[in-house]
């Protein structure tokens, strides 16, 4: 449903406004109303508004906003579009100042089933300073990638023709997508696995000591 919300159905409707005689803009700005309405279903769905949904529903406001403001063409807003999420990997660098970084509450999102148990447990991982390392990479990494898929897409829209853009822009935010969850998947994994390797030398020195003792 997300990929046929955010990536079919804009691109379908874009084109079949285009045929009827919409400008650019008015296409463009129409067709970006299912990626909207695939937020607010996944809200209804899960019927609570958690940091997730949170961040989700303010770049909703975030990219209506620039949406009505400024030059009015087609252009302007794809450039408007852009730099949500450029507004996204700052959002995400500047959360490396607060206590804990943004990742730390989307893997709680997702590496949990949101029970109170599932809860605790993910929030005291937060004492291992590995853990704290990993969220802190993964939120740096993430933040970049999208400084920088903003910046391409930027560019890309004064080059490419508008008919091409609404292709190529929501192909490039899901491959970035994809690519960071494969990457993050990846990144985990070992981290978790170093994790579990340091922790059965530091046992294996602990029982070596007692023995010794």
């Amino acid at each position: 449903m997300t990929i046929g919300l955010n990536v079919v159905a804009p691109i379908i409707t874009y084109n079949q406004l285009r045929d009827h005689g919409w400008s650019e803009f008015g296409a463009l700005l129409v067709s970006g109303a299912w990626p909207v309405l695939d937020t607010a279903v996944h809200v209804a769905w899960r019927r609570k508004v958690d940091e997730f949904a949170i961040v989700t529903l303010v770049f909703m406001v975030i990219t209506a906003v620039v949406s009505l403001v400024g030059a009015h063409s087609a252009r302007a807003l794809l450039v408007k579009d852009s730099c949500v999420t450029g507004l996204f990997g700052l959002l995400c660098l500047a959360t490396l100042l607060a206590p804990r970084p943004l990742m730390f509450y989307f893997g709680r999102k997702f590496a949990t089933d949101g029970t109170p148990e599932s809860t605790a447990w993910w929030n005291g991982l937060w004492q291992f300073e590995g853990f704290r390392r990993t969220m802190t990479v993964m939120t740096a990494v993430w933040g970049v990638a999208y400084l920088l898929e903003a910046g391409v897409r930027v560019a890309l829209a004064y080059v490419l023709s508008t008919d091409t853009m609404v292709t190529v822009s929501p192909v490039m935010i899901y491959g970035v997508l994809g690519a960071l969850a494969l990457w993050t998947a990846y990144y985990g994994k070992r981290s978790k696995a170093e994790g579990e390797r340091r922790a059965a030398a530091a046992a294996e020195a602990e029982a070596a000591r007692v023995a010794a003792a």
